[in-house]
């Protein structure tokens, strides 16, 4: 990152004494997704990570800009090899990721308690901070490779201007009021995800998605692929993550993976 808070020296010594397959940075970069898919196809180590200090053409979720400015953010993406018993558990990807930083930002001084925004957004004080997407490699119908890209609003720069913002957003240091090490911020989310991913078949994988889940008894607006928008009161998650609502006329639905925007009515 810029004003030297880190090159590749530094990044492999905060790294070190994690399971970590392979590392690449770069100081700018189109999509550190795109790099790491690339890298995917070509036999990258599970646990490989790709970091940048700037992306000229990050994307987020239905292929919106992910802003990323240099010096600002952290931005970086991880390669993951599915074992056998991870292979159908796709959707659960962005919740592994999304409960790793929600972890390593609550241990953050001043920073109030995060949530996520189903499906992978994570929030403070509603106002998001960390955007996650998460995409597959294939051999035939075969998920050879999961990479999930974590962009983290660290300083005030990395917030996109208001006009083009989708979801109200901040940044951590704005929220904290003090200077955060993106470096000691990645080593942490690194070091926690192993952690989640040993629990991501579990009950308590889902529960711990649940305790964290934003706008849980309240109304918001969902809308998916080739639909109408729904109305909604969140109740909570079904055991394979998908999320639980009741309509205004009280009948329970639930909404599965796949392109989803939601947004709070209060909002």
């Amino acid at each position: 990152m810029t004003n030297n808070e880190y090159d590749i020296n530094k990044i492999h010594a905060a790294l070190g004494d994690l399971p970590i397959g392979g590392i690449r940075y770069y100081q700018k970069v189109s999509s550190t997704n795109d790099l790491a898919i690339a890298w995917a196809e070509q036999d990258a180590p599970d646990m490989s990570v790709v970091i940048t200090d700037e992306q000229t053409s990050g994307r987020g979720r239905n292929g919106r800009k992910w802003f990323s400015p240099a010096g600002v953010s952290l931005a970086f993406s991880l390669i993951l090899r599915p074992g056998k018993g991870e292979k159908h558990s796709i959707g659960l990807y962005s919740a592994l990721a999304a409960l790793a930083v929600v972890q390593a930002i609550n241990e953050l001084d001043g920073i109030p308690r995060p949530e996520i925004k189903w499906p992978n957004d994570i929030l403070v004080n509603t106002r998001k901070v960390c955007g996650i997407l998460t995409e597959a490699t294939w051999v035939g119908d075969q998920v050879e490779s999961m990479v999930i890209g974590i962009g983290v609003n660290v300083s005030l720069g990395s917030v996109p201007p208001g006009e083009i913002l989708n979801f109200p957003a901040a940044s951590l240091e704005e929220i904290a009021h003090r200077k955060i090490n993106r470096l000691i911020l990645l080593k942490e989310i690194l070091k926690l995800l192993p952690e989640w991913r040993k629990r991501m078949n579990t009950h308590s994988f889902i529960n711990a998605w649940n305790e964290q889940l934003a706008f849980r008894g309240e109304q918001v607006t969902i809308w998916t692929e080739n639909s109408q928008p729904r109305v909604g009161t969140i109740t909570g998650l079904d055991p394979d993550g998908g999320l639980c609502l009741k309509d205004p006329d009280g009948k329970n639905f639930t909404i599965h993976f796949g392109e989803v925007h939601l947004m709070p009515v209060r909002l």
